[in-house]
């Protein structure tokens, strides 16, 4: 590869790392693990799951016991 075709491709790499950067949200929390009242981004998660009713089919089956 010559110097100039290394020189473009680095340009290129720029241009696109510039573009990402401006275009994103900029929220990166670079803080690390939260627990606790501080991980608000868990409770949004868990508000979408369903949840397993006695009646659904994908609940475990109640063992009967013989008197």
């Amino acid at each position: 590869m010559s110097n100039r075709s290394i020189i473009i491709m680095v340009l290129i790499l720029i241009g696109a790392t510039a573009y990402l950067l401006l275009k994103g949200d900029g929220n990166v929390d670079m803080s690390g693990e939260k627990h606790g009242s501080e991980a608000a981004h868990m409770e949004e998660g868990t508000k979408d799951l369903p949840t397993a009713s006695p009646a659904s089919p994908t609940a475990a089956p109640i063992a009967e016991t013989k008197k």
